[in-house]
């Protein structure tokens, strides 16, 4: 085997590693031993030649993500052990026999010790997406994992990463099948029954990570009228029929989401009349509504992937919060999340804080709300916890 690149960091900047953070940042290194490319494997040292970590290398802000602290080498069983590792957490979470629930995640990157890695779960379907060179050039060795750590009920492999994938060379397909085929299927989520579109859908299809945060939703509808904005494929609007909601609005600038979203219901309420879909911009439909919703869901895409846009992605959380306020009918319940890496909760909420007072509304804070346990979020490695929500009542 051919020596590996070495990586030498500054003084100092071994502190994160030696707490087990999973990031190299371009910063820290202060140089490089042989050549390194895009997705190789290197090995990581102090200044004074102390082994650190095992990680692939990228170019970017973020330099390494590291696979191990020992000098283990990532081969069949590496793969087969971390993904297997993986796969019992979410059978103890009651994910893999749960005859009500048969879409999870699978793999969550970091929280995982896989990072540069997703994996979502739908009824015996994975799609995988891959966020760094990297794990690309792994995805057979990790294909042939899945495979054995699942077995027969494992049908259909999509590896769909041509919006999470860098345009480097080397790289040719970032999207198709690696075991099955077919496009769409139906899942169950607490009983309700969804088509996933994988393909074409959003993410890998579905937002699996607002699953717990939907039941909450289902528990706060009965007898309130309810309006989920940014409603992609109707999740929430399901749940909110289920609950006992008088009625049900879904808006989505998507036509194609709003499609999906009509089909979810017919499948769980066919011809309920409580329920109608809207194709149109999400402030353009929030302007004239005052009084007409006493639950209003705020679930948008993320408004900051980067921290060089932080600001104003803060500035159009407040926006869109301060609208919800001021619309929203009296003693009612307002829903809103961020699924931004960027954006802490602390600075969430002081947007959502700043939108209250411009609006002149009471509000008091019932829950507070994060993505479910098949996100696992390592303890060395915060920024996994991407997704923030608060249950707001507006007096």
């Amino acid at each position: 085997m051919a020596e590996r690149t070495r990586i030498i960091l500054k003084s100092g900047k071994d502190q994160s590693l030696r707490r087990y953070h999973p990031w190299v940042f371009s910063g820290a290194i202060k140089k490089i031993q042989g050549s390194a490319r895009e997705g190789d494997l290197v090995e990581l040292y102090d200044n004074k030649d102390e082994f650190l970590a095992l990680g692939h290398y990228q170019e970017g802000s973020i330099a390494v993500r590291v696979l191990s602290f020992t000098q283990r080498e990532p081969d069949a069983s590496f793969w087969e052990e971390r993904i297997s590792n993986a796969w019992s957490l979410r059978r103890t979470l009651g994910l893999v026999d749960d005859p009500e629930t048969d879409v999870f995640r699978w793999i969550h990157a970091e929280g995982d010790g896989l990072p540069g890695l997703i994996a979502d779960y739908y009824q015996g379907a994975v799609v995988m997406q891959m966020h760094s060179v990297g794990m690309y050039r792994n995805m057979e060795g990790i294909v042939e994992a899945m495979k054995k750590v699942a077995g027969p009920s494992l049908h259909t492999i999509y590896h769909k990463s041509e919006t999470t994938l860098p345009d480097k060379p080397g790289i040719d397909e970032r999207s198709g099948y690696l075991l099955g085929d077919g496009g769409t299927g139906e899942v169950h989520e607490s009983g309700y029954r969804f088509m996933v579109d994988w393909t074409g859908g959003q993410k890998t299809g579905f937002f699996i990570d607002q699953r717990e945060n939907r039941r909450l939703v289902q528990s706060w509808s009965r007898d309130r009228r309810v309006l989920n904005m940014f409603g992609y494929t109707g999740g929430f609007s399901v749940y909110a029929m289920g609950g006992g909601a008088t009625l049900v609005h879904s808006v989505d600038s998507s036509g194609k989401a709003i499609d999906l979203t009509r089909t979810n219901m017919e499948l769980n309420f066919p011809g309920d009349p409580r329920h109608e879909a809207f194709v149109e911009d999400a402030f353009s439909f929030m302007k004239e509504i005052r009084d007409r919703y006493d639950l209003i869901i705020l679930d948008p895409p993320a408004f900051a992937k980067h921290q060089r846009v932080l600001h104003n992605a803060l500035q159009g959380y407040k926006r869109l919060n301060q609208v919800a306020f001021e619309q929203i009918a009296a003693g009612g319940i307002l829903f809103t999340f961020s699924c931004s890496q960027a954006v802490s909760r602390e600075n969430f909420r002081k947007s959502v804080f700043a939108a209250a007072a411009n609006a002149g509304r009471r509000v008091r804070i019932l829950a507070q709300l994060s993505q479910p346990a098949d996100h696992p979020v390592s303890i060395f490695h915060p920024e996994g916890e991407y997704l923030k929500g608060l249950v707001l009542e507006v007096e």
